[in-house]
């Protein structure tokens, strides 16, 4: 049993294509239409965040590494925001034998702890080659 289909609704079908091909075209012409400066921006925010999530992961974990003391909550940051970022905390436990303060920067082009300092002293030094 072959059923047919009828005018109308063929007719239907072919509005509701010529809608959706119509939304997808939109849809991807609006996709490119951002600018250079945009672009640009956008890549600055990223590799700022791609700097802080390595940092908020390496720094931490080589200070407790070095104080076996954890850290939590920075005191301070210095960055340029675009190839070095310093991490700053003052020790919770100073007054017990912990560390008064600790650094830590890491650059974009070293992948990597670039300077650890805690109580003054330097455990980690690596220049970064330009």
């Amino acid at each position: 049993m072959s059923e047919k289909i009828s005018e109308t609704s063929k007719l239907a079908f072919a509005i509701i294509a010529v809608f959706v091909i119509g939304f997808a075209m939109v849809g991807l012409s609006k996709m490119d239409t951002a600018t250079n400066e945009q672009k640009e921006g956008a890549a600055q925010v990223t590799g700022y965040a791609a700097l802080h999530t390595l940092a908020s992961q390496k720094c931490p974990a080589a200070i407790k590494e070095a104080t076996k003391e954890q850290v939590y909550f920075t005191s301070e940051t210095e960055s340029d925001k675009e190839s070095y970022l310093t991490l700053k905390w003052v020790g919770e436990n100073a007054k017990t034998g912990g560390f008064k303060k600790a650094s830590c920067t890491v650059r974009t082009i070293v992948g990597g702890i670039t300077e650890l300092i805690i109580d003054d002293k330097v455990l980690i030094s690596k220049k970064a080659n330009p």
